[in-house]
């Protein structure tokens, strides 16, 4: 009986998110009201802050949910690369094309910063696309694959200039030739970490 009512809490909680996210992403946080989402939801107010404390706290959970969303296609792109370079390079164009579709754009890079502030932000970058990131940098330098003084260092370069092209992105009228023209620049950035006899193989 307590699992059945535990995983029904888990449900509810889940179909609020869920709700949420669609919300959010189509309004914006501030447009957007507990009682609006608790009635899209179909549960009481009292449901939702059951399970999140306040707004704030539901968006939290929403942006990490995101985050983690963006996350799955960066590792699924990367594995089915196969070679740890050819990884990186389709986890790194996969980050920009996932952060940036309707449904993550302004919940994680329009509203995200300002809502929860930088620390908590980067804090959820940082478990879900930036740990696989300073994974694939280490794998990488560690086989001569980078020529790098610091793995770490690098790691946090790259996120830093994916997380600002994706707000470029993401604030263009034309997303589509701004991914391009970004992508090719980045690639070139990447390359340029490369070892002279590996760059461009």
């Amino acid at each position: 009986m307590a699992r059945a009512t535990k995983e029904q809490s888990e449900i509810t909680a889940r179909r609020i998110r869920e709700v949420a996210t669609a919300m959010f992403a189509e309004r914006g946080y501030a447009a957007v009201g507990l009682e609006e989402v608790a009635a899209a939801a179909e549960v009481t107010r009292g449901a939702v802050y059951h399970h999140y404390r306040n707004k704030q706290a539901l968006f939290e959970a929403v942006a990490a949910a995101a985050q983690q969303r963006v996350a799955d296609a960066v590792t699924t792109a990367a594995d089915a690369a196969g070679e740890p370079w050819d990884g990186l390079v389709a986890g790194c164009r996969a980050f920009l094309t996932a952060s940036v579709t309707d449904t993550h754009r302004r919940i994680l890079l329009l509203d995200a910063p300002a809502v929860m502030g930088w620390s908590t932000w980067r804090r959820q970058d940082a478990a879900a696309s930036g740990h696989h990131l300073a994974e694939a940098v280490a794998e990488l330098a560690a086989a001569g694959h980078l020529r790098v003084t610091s793995p770490d260092a690098t790691a946090a370069l790259l996120s830093g200039a994916m997380n600002e092209a994706a707000l470029r992105i993401a604030e263009s009228p034309d997303r589509d030739a701004a991914l391009d023209e970004t992508w090719a620049d980045l690639l070139r950035l990447l390359n340029g970490l490369r070892p002279a006899d590996r760059a461009g193989g």
